[in-house]
């Protein structure tokens, strides 16, 4: 019910911010994270893929978390399948972000496979702190259209910077993808339960690295997720049953 109350508001298109106001901060969000393409390219021109391969990840694939997988997964010299199987279970996010955004936004179907290219982390959080359907449209189309041009621009020059300067290693460079991927992630850690998952994925990965070929951690890593929201239910369950027992006592 409060779902339905919440959609219907944003329906009337009334009461929300000025279109300015939205503008300004999609823009924010779009050149901040765009200027990030600069270190993908160079991650990715560093592990080994061509100037033309990585602008072709950008352009087509266009979800970062996913792409400094698959490239640090190469780079470390993990199986290509392996490497694409870690990055889809990261994208596989967008698809959820499809389902809230396709009823926030009620696009006409010819704009829906076109816009389904800007389905990714910052266009979803920008759209959604919207307080009607005009604002989360206008916030959807300029933050994906600016984060996409500047993405895909800054990974150009990032692979041509990191094909001039030669081994990126010995610059430091090879870390500036994890670098950039924690600062994605640290964001959306908000509850317990996502800040447990993800420092069970951190040991889990960590831990086998060792122990089994590249990419193949990431992958168990996944595992964390449910093993996470199992505790939680558990640890909900036994609140609930604490509770009862209290009640019943009282009632005694």
């Amino acid at each position: 019910m409060a779902e339905q109350t919440a959609l219907a508001d944003i329906g009337d298109d009334r009461g929300g911010r000025p279109d300015s106001a939205v503008v300004r901060d999609a823009l924010g969000v779009g050149v901040a994270v765009g200027l990030s393409g600069f270190a993908f390219g160079v991650t990715s021109a560093g592990g080994g893929l061509t100037v033309w391969q990585t602008c072709a990840l950008s352009l087509l694939v266009f979800t970062g978390a996913s792409q400094f997988a698959l490239v640090g997964a190469l780079a470390a010299g993990g199986n290509p399948l392996t490497a694409a199987a870690g990055a889809f279970f990261l994208g596989v996010r967008n698809a959820f972000y499809g389902l809230r955004l396709s009823q926030l936004l009620a696009l006409p179907r010819a704009v829906r496979p076109f816009a389904a290219q800007w389905v990714i982390d910052e266009t979803t959080a920008v759209s959604l702190a919207q307080r009607d359907r005009r604002g989360a449209r206008i916030g959807f189309a300029v933050t994906g259209f600016t984060l996409y041009v500047l993405w895909n621009l800054t990974t150009l020059l990032g692979a041509l910077g990191a094909e001039a300067i030669g081994d990126t290693d010995a610059w430091g460079l090879d870390a500036a993808g994890p670098a950039v991927f924690l600062a994605l992630l640290a964001p959306m850690l908000k509850t317990a339960t996502e800040r447990a998952a993800a420092a069970l994925a951190v040991l889990l990965g960590l831990g086998l690295l060792p122990a089994l070929p590249s990419g193949v951690p990431v992958l168990v890593a996944a595992l964390a997720a449910p093993l996470a929201l199992w505790a939680e239910g558990r640890r909900k369950g036994r609140a609930r049953d604490d509770a009862g027992e209290d009640e019943d006592e009282e009632r005694r």
